[in-house]
């Protein structure tokens, strides 16, 4: 559904040391870019990288970029890397009532304040 997902920051080594360490526990490698970092996948890409405008990278609103994770201990691994690099908890792992299915899934800030979760499949 999507070609890529490119989200703001102000601070690029600070977001590439968090995004490369969430990423990787979804198995998604790092590419540096001069302005940020790419993590691509056969399903889309994900850009983490100043603005294009120069302008300084604000948090937008009620937005969440959500990843697929295969398990709860993948969930369990995002989240944790995140808080171990610089990212904030804004809801730890766990089932979500609101989420369809009640799906267990986890929510981080990263170091810029953007919000990002990851859900898997509940067990059987």
């Amino acid at each position: 559904m999507f070609t890529h997902s490119y989200l703001g920051t102000n601070d690029v080594e600070a977001s590439r040391a968090f995004y490369t360490a969430v990423m990787a526990t979804l198995g998604h490698g790092a590419v540096p870019l001069p302005h940020g970092t790419l993590f691509p996948s056969g399903s889309g890409s994900l850009i983490v990288a100043r603005p294009a405008d120069g302008a300084a990278h604000t948090v937008s609103n009620g937005h969440t970029l959500g990843f697929i994770a295969k398990d709860y201990a993948m969930v369990d691994a995002l989240h944790a890397a995140g808080l171990a690099n610089g990212g904030t908890d804004d809801g730890a792992p766990g089932n979500r009532p609101n989420a369809p299915g009640n799906q267990y899934g986890a929510y981080l800030r990263d170091p810029d304040g953007n919000k990002i979760c990851a859900f898997a499949p509940n067990a059987d």
